[in-house]
């Protein structure tokens, strides 16, 4: 946040977290409808060429229509080319093929995570590479010398991923490599080598290489004693090590260096926050790095060859991500977000540094001084742990004028809330709320003490957490102490409905959006393809052959007549995660209650809400509510 001239005063204000609203204009108030008039763009993945062969075009995915759907963005300005025009499921962009300006992209059917992967010819036809009722498949990468691309997928075995190598001209293809259980890393670019990751409990595994030429077994690389998690970055551009993510050496994950020639490993990145990702443009030339350093990305771009970072003029303030380089590496793509200003994407020289705007994200009727920047606010939980969180402060709350709060919880168990634009936050804050996002004990991003705290006591730690969260808020005199309600999606969809059975008098009101409300079924009806981490979920969360009775125990459906502060509801019919019989097994126990509980079902979503149809409806239903029952 930047404290231009201002007064003491003022400062004070924002560095606790909010701005004086006596140095403020109106703010203005918008529509669940105008926040979600932005334009979500959503870059390539890594893995592919995001520059089209003649350099002239980008390869994106935007949701101009209301619908995500695969676009080509001029590289010289100018409005993006619609390449698939769906009007029903979520469409997203993989690659172009290196050599011409073929395009391979992603949907899967209704929020079913059932995702295809498809070419779109030059003549416009599409060919759906991936065919299958019950088919999962996503993209590995291309061959080095771009005539042959790699898919995953699970026709042979719902469980599991085996890989296969199609001919890029031809779409004729081989399988590569049986996968017997384990998960997909990453194959070095001359096709010879595939990492592989296998996790033994929530904080211990391995990594494995497979000779793909040699048809051999896969070969674990990482022997140790005690509990090490591993991931896998990539190979680099030299196909000669492996570049990995571990947490032996500390609290965060570091980022290392496997050779493949003899099997020397060696730190390449260490920080005091996790190494997020590491990536490089084609040739190796450039290393792109980044830290998750408190709930926000620190990027660094290295020119390897002079060892400098590069500096990029032009962008605004923000996170940048999503670096993608254009074939001859003279330029590259950015996205850029930042709390009051949805992504953006830019493309910049890499001589100059120089940025150009290509895209223009917020809606122009809403004026971006109007909504809010975040801060990374701490408190002491009840044991004292230090526990941090993302704080929204609404323009206008003071202390003549509190305002009704939300302890928002993120998914996972083991997620993270994040500073960035959030429209659904946006909306809530606009309309008079403040939002803590909080990360609660068992959240990533600060060390694996941190995250291994809540290990098989889901329901009871992470629940204190959120539950003292509230008590914080309520200490400050611009928050209204009687107007406090809990929302979260997935496994903050969870911890909702936990807090209003088990904590049934702290929180005014609750929403739960698509939450897990019976683990005893939800443990044993995970899709099929989550099999090669099972074990690691069964580790943190508890096996429910063994671990039935606690799982019972911590489900707020077994505990639903406990229930008396008002609920809302979201539900995706489509969702293979967290299935709808677990809402409406909620809500009728609730209302059986007589409790008010209100329920929104919508048929074409699955787990998280793609459609803006939806969302617009799903974030109107949000401040109805709570207006309706924390407003007084």
């Amino acid at each position: 946040m930047k404290l231009r001239s201002m007064s003491v005063a003022l400062c004070a204000a924002l560095l606790m977290g909010g701005v004086a609203p006596a140095a403020l204009a109106q703010v203005k108030t918008y529509s669940a409808k105008a926040f979600y008039e932005t334009t979500s763009y959503r870059a390539a993945p890594d893995a592919g060429f995001s520059f089209s062969p003649d350099g002239k075009s980008l390869l994106i995915s935007g949701d101009q229509t209301g619908v995500y759907n695969v676009c080509a963005l001029p590289v010289a300005g100018g409005a993006a080319t619609p390449l698939t025009t769906s009007t029903t499921n979520a469409t997203f962009a993989i690659s172009w093929f290196p050599k011409d300006a073929r395009v391979l992209f992603s949907a899967d059917g209704g929020g079913n995570e059932l995702s295809h992967v498809y070419v779109r010819g030059l003549d416009g036809a599409v060919k759906d590479l991936t065919p299958g009722d019950k088919v999962k498949a996503g993209f590995v990468g291309w061959t080095a010398s771009g005539d042959h691309f790699w898919l995953y997928t699970n026709e042979r075995d719902a469980k599991t991923f085996d890989v296969y190598a199609y001919d890029a001209k031809t779409y004729a293809r081989t399988l590569v490599f049986q996968n017997s259980g384990y998960e997909l890393g990453d194959i070095s670019p001359d096709g010879a080598t595939l990492a592989l990751s296998k996790p033994r409990t929530s904080a211990d595994g391995n990594l494995y290489l497979v000779n793909l030429r040699g048809k051999g077994e896969p070969r674990m690389i990482t022997p140790h004693t005690g509990n090490v998690s591993y991931d896998v970055y990539g190979f680099t551009p030299d196909g000669k090590a492996l570049v990995y993510a571990t947490d032996e050496h500390g609290e965060f994950s570091q980022a290392w260096t496997y050779a493949l020639a003899g099997g020397a490993k060696a730190a390449l990145i260490k920080a005091d926050w996790d190494v997020q990702s590491i990536s490089y443009s084609k040739s190796g030339r450039y290393r792109v790095s980044t830290l998750n350093a408190d709930a926000s990305t620190q990027l660094t771009l290295l020119d390897q060859k002079t060892g400098q970072a590069v500096k990029l003029t032009g962008l605004p303030d923000g996170d940048i991500g999503a670096v993608r380089f254009n074939h001859d590496e003279s330029a590259i793509a950015v996205a850029v977000a930042s709390d009051t200003s949805p992504v953006d994407i830019f493309v910049a020289d890499l001589k100059s540094g120089q940025a150009k705007r290509l895209t223009k994200a917020q809606n122009p009727a809403i004026a971006e001084s109007d909504l809010v920047e975040a801060s990374v606010a701490r408190f002491k939980s009840y044991d004292g742990l230090e526990v941090p969180g993302v704080l929204y402060r609404p323009k206008d709350a003071s202390a003549a004028k509190p305002v009704p709060a939300i302890v928002l919880v993120h998914g996972g168990p083991g997620g993270q809330s994040r500073k960035g634009y959030n429209p659904m936050v946006q909306h809530l804050v606009n309309h008079g709320y403040a939002v803590y996002a909080i990360n609660n004990r068992g959240s990533s991003g600060y060390g694996k003490t941190f995250f291994h705290l809540d290990d098989k006591k889901h329901g009871d730690v992470d629940l204190k957490d959120v539950v003292a969260s509230k008590g914080w808020l309520q200490g400050k005199d611009w928050i209204a102490d009687d107007g406090i309600a809990v929302v979260g999606g997935s496994y903050g969809g969870y911890m909702t409905a936990a807090a209003l059975a088990f904590q049934p008098d702290v929180f005014d009101a609750g929403i739960d959006i698509f939450g897990v409300t019976n683990w005893v079924r939800t443990l044993t009806s995970i899709p099929p393809w989550w099999a090669s981490f099972k074990e690691s979920l069964y580790d943190e969360m508890g096996d429910p052959a063994t671990d039935g009775a606690r799982h019972r125990a911590i489900s707020p459906l077994f505990h639903a007549k406990n229930i008396k502060k008002p609920l809302l509801v979201i539900q995706g019919a489509n969702d293979p995660r967290v299935l709808k019989v677990e809402s409406d097994e909620l809500v009728a126990e609730v209302k059986a209650g007589g409790t008010p509980v209100e329920y929104v079902v919508f048929p074409d979503e699955g787990h998280g809400f793609l459609k803006r149809d939806n969302r617009i409806k799903a974030s109107d239903a949000y401040v109805d509510f709570l207006d309706k029952y924390l407003k007084k």
